[in-house]
């Protein structure tokens, strides 16, 4: 959890961040695996389909923050490689997903610190909303866009590890950071040899 604290608005904005990422990734310990390709329910979605998501968003955001995009290509390559983002693949495994996750979440960490939010920047056009156009717009909007996207995928993950084993993902969270059993709080205790153990 980000606790209360007095921060400015970069630092706030990053510790949102790490949290909705902290949440995605913890979402696989003790997983096998298996069942960390498993899509328990209606939609496509899976745990490390999910993380390789996020991956690839940190990825596009890391080029957003560092350039100004004004086009948004909708070609059968960038359709493809979106899609692509959302599945473990036969050839990849779910514990190199998390690797290239931890990669890039620490770019995106650097570089969401060294951004000002109220620089002035572009956002690409968005065809799937009807909007053909870049339009002007505050770095500030982007990141708290970061915001969203992950902590959606943040509870999309919590609602599927629910649906594999029962457990919640703020107790994986807190078992992750080694947090002390109470009242309202046990530990998990995974199976060695699973993801993140």
């Amino acid at each position: 959890m980000y606790a209360p604290a007095r921060h400015d608005e970069i630092t706030g904005l990053v510790a949102y961040i790490d949290e909705q990422l902290t949440a995605l990734r913890s979402a696989a310990l003790g997983l096998t695996e298996q069942q960390a390709r498993e899509t328990p329910c209606r939609s496509a979605l899976s745990i490390g389909g999910l993380i390789k998501h996020a991956t690839y968003c940190m990825r596009g955001a890391l080029v957003r923050l560092h350039t100004e995009v004004t086009e948004q290509p909708l070609d059968a390559a960038a359709v493809a490689a979106f899609t692509d983002s959302f599945a473990v693949r036969d050839d990849e495994s779910t514990a190199e997903t998390i690797k290239h996750f931890d990669d890039a979440w620490a770019d995106l960490r650097t570089a969401v610190t060294a951004t000002d939010p109220a620089a002035e920047t572009v956002a690409p056009p968005a065809p799937w909303h009807g909007i053909t156009d870049a339009r002007p717009i505050l770095a500030r909007y982007y990141l708290v866009h970061l915001v969203e996207e992950f902590a959606r995928h943040a509870g999309h993950a919590d609602i599927i590890r629910e649906q594999i084993d029962g457990v919640a993902v703020p107790t994986l969270v807190l078992t992750l950071a080694g947090a002390p059993a109470n009242p309202f709080f046990q530990p998990y205790e995974p199976v060695p040899g699973t993801l993140l153990t």
